[in-house]
């Protein structure tokens, strides 16, 4: 059953606000560590979230952060999804990765129109909501009053556990002699099947399954059109007026999923700064920590890790501000945006690598925690969001005056 692993009640933490709300909301997430690193050799074999992982995320509040106030949720500012998704990530990375999934998708609906926040949040203000947003996977086609849908999504990260999924599409005509529309779906979990695919060698605990869409009726109000989510007002700014409601959803797409990566990588740097202070090597008896090598290593890693935290920190405040003050970023930043993201979490990603290799042989035990940081960086940054390659060349063209060709900023 969807969410059985959550409390029945509804509770709220919205009593907390501004930097308050923040700041208790990430001492929650990092209460959580010591028990979410005893179970993540249970998660990967589960390759879910268990359902105690699941309750207790539910219980501290962190699914519903940036939830709007109105319905329970604490509304917090967008960068409250890097910190506390940074806090989980340094006990396990697979739930910080379904936590920063799902929690974001409360913050997408806010920009629904305000009948589909109803059919969701109304029933069940708790209720999460999974996603696959690759377009080309799902087509539909207009008809009166909504769309038929049809498709077969990836990767759709926690989907055992929800009730709602969010899923992209191209609308266009048969010929498509009218161009095309992207557009995002909701739809309840008795509208697609889930297939079960996700058998992976990083973030193995995220249940990212297959979803499949036969020819679903999705009413109008349960649709979104991407050209309403690049920034300024929504349909659903009539009831969600903060400016966290009005920020660009894709220029900010990597920062949902960044802070998974930064806190994997702090983990594995504070896990190796702990081993070589006490281990000595295997061939002469001296101590790593005794070694320049290992100095430098530490070094280099941690100013990778502080620089990656400082980008996707000021970018998602920043964002926020430009909001606030009703501006809207043009495509020039919003592939700066795009960049950085990727770029931050490439950081984290060559700092774990650094780590692991100069670990030795031992980083190769199962029993141990790095080899599993290893898998899971290089998963998190075999995310789109995180390809350098895509997202630099697309900063490049707009730097040069070319057309952008995301589509979706």
């Amino acid at each position: 059953m969807p969410g059985n692993g959550r409390k029945s009640d509804v509770i709220s933490f919205a009593s907390g606000r501004g930097a308050d709300g923040h700041a208790a909301m990430v001492a929650r997430a990092k209460a959580l560590i010591p028990r979410l690193r005893e179970r993540a050799s249970k998660t990967e074999e589960l390759r879910c979230l268990p359902p105690e992982t699941e309750r207790d995320l539910h219980d501290a509040g962190l699914f519903r952060i940036v939830q709007p106030k109105r319905v329970g949720g604490s509304e917090l500012d967008y960068v409250a999804l890097v910190d506390c998704a940074d806090a989980l990530g340094q006990a396990d990375a697979s739930v910080a990765w379904n936590f920063a999934n799902l929690a974001s998708h409360h913050w997408m609906l806010g920009m629904f129109d305000p009948r589909a926040q109803d059919a969701v949040w109304k029933k069940d203000a708790d209720a999460l909501i999974a996603s696959s947003f690759i377009f080309p996977a799902g087509r539909a086609r207009k008809t009166d009053g909504g769309y038929i849908l049809h498709g077969h999504w990836p990767f759709s990260s926690g989907v055992g556990s929800s009730e709602w999924n969010m899923l992209a599409g191209v609308v266009a005509s048969d010929d498509e002699a009218d161009g095309v529309e992207y557009r995002l779906f909701l739809l309840h979990r008795n509208d697609y099947r889930i297939s079960d695919t996700w058998n992976a060698t990083g973030l193995c605990g995220t249940g990212s399954n297959d979803v499949k869409v036969e020819n679903a009726f999705v009413a109008e109000y349960m649709s979104v059109a991407i050209s309403d989510l690049t920034g300024g007002p929504t349909p659903g700014s009539v009831v969600n007026p903060n400016a966290l409601y009005a920020l660009p959803v894709f220029s900010l797409f990597p920062y949902v999923l960044s802070g998974v990566g930064l806190g994997n990588a702090q983990a594995c740097l504070d896990d190796y700064v702990e081993i070589a202070r006490h281990r000595a090597s295997t061939y002469n008896r001296a101590k790593l920590g005794d070694m320049q090598t290992t100095q430098i290593k530490i070094a280099e890693a941690s100013a990778k890790i502080d620089a990656a935290r400082l980008v996707m920190r000021t970018n998602c405040i920043d964002a926020m501000t430009d909001a606030r003050r009703g501006h809207i970023p043009d495509i020039a930043a919003k592939t700066r945006l795009r960049r950085d993201g990727a770029f931050s979490v490439n950081l984290c990603t060559e700092a774990v690598s650094l780590l692991f290799t100069a670990s030795g042989a031992r980083s190769l035990f199962t029993s141990g925690t790095l080899q599993r940081q290893f898998r899971d960086a290089h998963a998190v940054n075999s995310h789109l969001a995180f390809n350098f390659d895509a997202a630099g060349t697309n900063y490049g063209r707009v730097a040069l005056g070319l057309p952008s060709e995301n589509l979706t900023l």
